[in-house]
Order: C-alpha cells, then sequence, then structure tokens
C-alpha cells in the first residue's frame, strides 16, 4: 500500500472543496431555474386530460427526482461543512465524498427533466394538484435554508472586508444634498435614441457622458439607476451596479474603490458569484482588497464575474471619472476592453468632464458612443435646466411670497444667465432664500453667469464679513479642502483651530459654515464640498488667499492641531469597557454622550498622510525630532491611540500609518 501511495493525492483535499464549491454554486442556480420552470409546467389547469395526464405525471416523477437530487447534494454540504476537519481532510484525500460524481448525478438527473419537459410541451398543459406545489415549495424552501446553512457565514465575513462604501447609500446622500431628484431634469434622456441603443441595443456596449461642471451629470446618472432598476425588477438573470466617484473623499476616489463598490453591489444582487471572490480571498484574506496589487486581483475578479453564464446582461454605471485621482488609466484600460467585445454582456455608462486622458482612450470606436451635453444635448439641457428653474422658482414664491409679476421675473432672470448649469441655479437660489422679496432682482442683477465669477463674489462676501469672522471661514475652508474626506462639524471645529466654544456647541458651528458662502453644505452633522468645481476654484483661483504660507504649511497645522486635540482626549480605556483583553468583535456598539472620541476620529486616522505632505524644512517646526511633539506624544499615548483605532475598527489603518511614519523617519 504504501507503495502505491502517490504523492499527488495531497492536493486532492484542494480539489475537492474546488468542486464542491463549483457544485453549491451549480446547484443553487439550477435550483431556482427548475423550481420557475415546474411551476409552469405543472400550473393548474382544468381543461386538460388525456394522454397528457400521463405525461404530466411521468414529468412529476422526473422533477421530483431532480429535486431529490438537488437535495442530497445539499445535506451531503451541509454534513461536510460541520464534519471535523481532520475526518473531512482525510476523505477528501480519497476522494470519499466524490464532489464531481454527485455533481453528475444532478446533471443526469437535469438532463431527464429536460428531454421529458420537451416531450411534455408538445401536449396542453393539464392542472396539477395543490399539494404537489406546496411538496415543491418545501422542498425549495428546505434547499434554500440548507444553503444559507452552508454559506452565510464564511460568505458574510468576505462580504463585509469587501465593503469599502455603499453606493446604494452614497446615492441617496447625493440625492438629498441636493434636495431630490427632479424627473424633468433627466427624463429626457430615456427617449434619447443613443441611450436607448446602449441599453436595448447590441451594438453599443460603452455610452460615455460628458460635459461641463454643474451640469447635472450625477444628478442625470442617479435618474438613469433609479429608471434601470424599475425596468429590471422583472429580470433575474440580468445585474447593475454604480459608483459614485467624489475627489474630496479618499474612500472614493480611486479605481480599486469603484471595482469594490461595484463588486460588491453584484454580490449583494447574486450572492452566488460570490464564489468568485472566495477563490483568492480564501488564501489572501481581507489584504486582497488593500494591498498595492488590490486592484489587479480586483479587475481579475470583476472579469470572471461578468462571463458567469447566470448572468444574461450586466450595466455597470460609474459617475465622474474625473475625480478618480489614483489608477484612472489602469480602470479605462479595463473598461476599453470589455466594451470592445461584440458578444459581451456587459453595458458601461460612465460620465465625466472633457478630459484629454480619458478622451484618448473612450473616443467612438468599437462599440463605444459619446453624448456630450453641450454639443449633442444642448437643447435636452436647456429644457431640464428650465424646469429646474421653474421648479425652485416656486419653492421661493412659497417662502419669500413672491407675487405673479415678480415670479415670472425672476423666472425670466434666471433662464436668462443659468448658460445650461444646474448648479449656478443651485447656488442663486440659494442667495435668493437669503435676502428679501424687494431684493431679488437687485440681487440678480449683481450676479455673473459665469460660475467661476460666481465662486469669486462669493469668497468676496466672506472678506467682507465682521470681526474674526472672514479668519474663521478661512480656516474652515482650507481645513475642507486638504482633509482626505469630508469632516464631521465637531472634526472641522478641532482640526481648524476655532475656539473652544465652537467645539462645545455644534450649532455655533453650523452658522459658521453657513457663512463660508455656498462652498459647502451640511449633510447630518458632515460637511461637504457643495460641488467638485467648488474645491477646484479653492485650490487653484482662492488658494493663496485660504493657504497663504501654502500647501505644506496648512498640512503642518493640521498635524499639530491633530496631536494636540489627540493628547487632550485619548486616554486608557476610553469608554471605561473594563475588559481590555477582550477582541473588539467582542465589544458590544459603544453609546457614550457625548462621544469623546468625535472630535478626533479624523486626527486618529490621518494625521501621519497630513505629515507625510510637508517638507523636510518643516520637520522640526510640527515636532519630528528626538523629544518633539510626535516623539512626545508616541511615548504617552501610543496605545491610547491603538485602542483609539481599535474602537473605530481602523487598526489595519493604523498599521499602514506607522509604516508610513517608519519610511519617512528613514529618509530623515
Amino acid at each position: 500500500m504504501a507503495a502505491d501511495f502517490c504523492p499527488e493525492v495531497l492536493i486532492n483535499p484542494t480539489k475537492e472543496a474546488e468542486a464542491n464549491r463549483t457544485g453549491i454554486v451549480y446547484v443553487i442556480r439550477r435550483m431556482n431555474w427548475y423550481w420557475n420552470l415546474s411551476g409552469l409546467l405543472l400550473k393548474e389547469n382544468t381543461v386538460d386530460g388525456g394522454s397528457s395526464a400521463g405525461l404530466r405525471y411521468e414529468l412529476e416523477k422526473r422533477i421530483v427526482d431532480l429535486y431529490k437530487a438537488l437535495l442530497s447534494y445539499q445535506m451531503k454540504s451541509v454534513c461536510s461543512y460541520y464534519r471535523h476537519r481532520g475526518l473531512g481532510f482525510v476523505r477528501d484525500i480519497f476522494k470519499l465524498d466524490d464532489w464531481d460524481g454527485n455533481l453528475k448525478s444532478v446533471q443526469d438527473a437535469e438532463n431527464t427533466v429536460l428531454q421529458d419537459s420537451e416531450i411534455y410541451n408538445t401536449q396542453k398543459l393539464i392542472s396539477h394538484h395543490e399539494q404537489n406545489t406546496k411538496l415543491f415549495q418545501d422542498i425549495h424552501r428546505s434547499l434554500q435554508d440548507q444553503t444559507s446553512m452552508q454559506m452565510d457565514k464564511e460568505d458574510k465575513q468576505c462580504l463585509q472586508d469587501l465593503r469599502l462604501t455603499d453606493p446604494s447609500a452614497d446615492m441617496r446622500r447625493i440625492e438629498e444634498s441636493k434636495g431630490g431628484l427632479l424627473k424633468d431634469s433627466y427624463v429626457w434622456i430615456l427617449n434619447h435614441q443613443d441611450f436607448i441603443d446602449w441599453r436595448d441595443g447590441d451594438e453599443t456596449r460603452l455610452l460615455w457622458i460628458q460635459g461641463d461642471p454643474g451640469k447635472g451629470k450625477t444628478m442625470l446618472l442617479i435618474g438613469v439607476i433609479k429608471e434601470l432598476g424599475r425596468h429590471l425588477e422583472s429580470s433575474r438573470d440580468s445585474g447593475m451596479s454604480y459608483f459614485f466617484c467624489q475627489a474630496t473623499d479618499s474612500t472614493l476616489n480611486s479605481a480599486t474603490a469603484v471595482l469594490r463598490g461595484l463588486i460588491y453591489q453584484l454580490l449583494v444582487q447574486q450572492p452566488s458569484l460570490i464564489s468568485h471572490v472566495r477563490e483568492d480571498y480564501d488564501k489572501a484574506g481581507q489584504q486582497l482588497f488593500k494591498d498595492a496589487k488590490a486592484f489587479f486581483a480586483l479587475s481579475k475578479i470583476l472579469t470572471n464575474m461578468l462571463h458567469d453564464r447566470s448572468l444574461a446582461k450586466v450595466y455597470l454605471i460609474v459617475d465622474a471619472l474625473d475625480e478618480c485621482e489614483s489608477g484612472l488609466v489602469q480602470f479605462l484600460d479595463l473598461i476599453v476592453p470589455n466594451a470592445s467585445v461584440p458578444s459581451s454582456p456587459v453595458k458601461w455608462l460612465v460620465s465625466s468632464r472633457h478630459r484629454v486622458d480619458i478622451e484618448e482612450r473612450l473616443r467612438p470606436e468599437g462599440g463605444r458612443m459619446k453624448l456630450s451635453l453641450e454639443i449633442n444635448a444642448h437643447h435636452h439641457i436647456s429644457n431640464a435646466v428650465n424646469a429646474y428653474i421653474d421648479h425652485k422658482v416656486s419653492d421661493l414664491v412659497r417662502l419669500k411670497q413672491y407675487d405673479n409679476k415678480l415670479q415670472a421675473q425672476v423666472n425670466e432672470q434666471l433662464r436668462h444667465k443659468a448658460n445650461g448649469t444646474f448648479l449656478w441655479v443651485a447656488l442663486v437660489c440659494k442667495e435668493l432664500r437669503e435676502v428679501e422679496s424687494w431684493h431679488a432682482l437687485e440681487v440678480l442683477s449683481e450676479m455673473p453667469s459665469d460660475l467661476g465669477q460666481l465662486y469669486s463674489r462669493m469668497m468676496s462676501q466672506i472678506r467682507q464679513l465682521k470681526r474674526t469672522d472672514p479668519e474663521s471661514c478661512r480656516l474652515i475652508l482650507s481645513t475642507a479642502t486638504l482633509a482626505y474626506r469630508p469632516l464631521h462639524l465637531l472634526e472641522l471645529a478641532s482640526l481648524a483651530g476655532l475656539p473652544e466654544e465652537f467645539s462645545l456647541k455644534p450649532g455655533l458651528m453650523t452658522k459658521l459654515v453657513g457663512l463660508c458662502g455656498s462652498f459647502l453644505t451640511i449633510r447630518e452633522g458632515i460637511v461637504y464640498f457643495v460641488h467638485q468645481s467648488a474645491k477646484d476654484y479653492l485650490i487653484t483661483d482662492a488658494e493663496l488667499e485660504i493657504l497663504p504660507h501654502g500647501r505644506a504649511e496648512g498640512h503642518g497645522a493640521i498635524v499639530s492641531r491633530s496631536l494636540q486635540g489627540m493628547s487632550n482626549t485619548l486616554k486608557r480605556d476610553i469608554y471605561q469597557l473594563q475588559n481590555p483583553g477582550i477582541s473588539i468583535e467582542q465589544v458590544e456598539s459603544v453609546d457614550v454622550d457625548p462621544d469623546l472620541l468625535a472630535p478626533v476620529r479624523y486626527a486618529c486616522v490621518y494625521w501621519i498622510d497630513h505629515l507625510c505632505e510637508i517638507g523636510k524644512s518643516l520637520h522640526d517646526q510640527v515636532g519630528l525630532c528626538d523629544n518633539g511633539t510626535i516623539d512626545l506624544f508616541l511615548k504617552k499615548h501610543f496605545l491610547h491611540w491603538l485602542e483609539a483605532l481599535s474602537l473605530m475598527r481602523s487598526i489595519s489603518s493604523g498599521v499602514v500609518m506607522v509604516k508610513k511614519l517608519e519610511n519617512l523617519l528613514t529618509v530623515r
């Protein structure tokens, strides 16, 4: 026996595990299909009888045999899942479970059903007893229950590690922050021939919507996503996934983040596709989604998912490609070949401003089409903006009691100056809400029609504020501009170095943010830029005004304030859990009022990133030296900092930051 033993059998456990996972995915997919088929074939029909009744009886037996095979496979899989691992390893070495053979039994039963159903379909459908229908329902329910037992635990952990953001939640936030979705602002595209060809045709596999800032691209795509979602509700073999890039948020501005969002949504809709992720995830764990090679690993996973035969058609939608600040070229190089395959079931819809690097790769050819909002859809955009103006003026009429004459005059002036830009209308109407009705026309006459000039006017108004308010607004705008993600009001107050009263009273902070022109908006306590173009203006045209000593000095100020805030806040067992040895997974959600970590959450995660942005000449100034501020902070609060990161579920970020700091010190 020893002489007959071959080392190759040692790889059998891996092969058997993969065969079992493949079989589970296959069985789940076919189970749903045959459940729907049996519902049609055996639907009650009291009109028929005769010879077809015999055929129906035989077909019923074949379907029951098939479900027995499906059920048997699932039961064996569940038993294998709960079996002692050592015993399971031995059984897999000698292939005692024979997963390939079991799957072949299912496929043989499947072929028999297909052959008999083809014969049966030549006859009339006849009635079927409800007790048999209930039998199939019970079998189906049992299979589904066993499937969830088999797949829930490890798959949910995989999905949790993959999730960086929930694109559907991002979409709701964007929609609500812009005052809701107006159907008249996007409905035109549903009847545009380019869109129809992309959605329903076989020739156009990529539609690129190009437009200037403020032309409503994001809200247009939100409208498309909602309409397409309704269109696909009855389709079980079609999927849709989307992502909204945002340059102002480091979790939403990279190609890797886009892939994680697209894959996450596809898995939520089609859980069986998770087998394509698990193949690599089981080897690498959550680092699969985070390390330097994450983009390439995720590219392969997404490609395999899109070629899964369970998906007849997939719609992938990505907004604001120009705001993807890391890996954009790699992402475009992934899209273009995929959109050039004539038989591909994948449909891409993307939007961006005009940029040469995007134009070079997405120019119309080979299944790709460009829809320019300024050229191909100018008339539609103009009508959509007019509808948006009517909507905003109606709000002003209710709020400010405009009479009919004033309403008509305001409407006319807005249409004359809007230049087809939704954002311009939104900003101007926001200012009109702050003035009395008898000043409305005067304010409108002062408004420049160019978006950049409108931002300049807002900066001029900030300079004219009284006492210390202009300086406070400058600190807020510079801090928001340099931050890697949108900041909570409490975080912003701390990082901007504002007086303590603003940290203690969020209401005061809300008023101060409101003085910053219309550059910023607040949603659920989080401060966002009203639009990417607002941040672009501040970092280019107004950089010397908000950062008079340069960006490096600005980053250095954030480092110093972060260290000060953390030093004043962090301490041992900050939430008094009194059980320091337990895993973070055992810690229930912390309910503390006030949340002691709220003002320093951003500082804890990003202070070293800001440190890396400053030059060597400023290292001593921020305390990057022996017995300096940073040295003293780490000596006193290093463990407190790690505890805070753990409580925020960001300990992996801490590992990365320590490595960055180590590299920085090595270079120094």
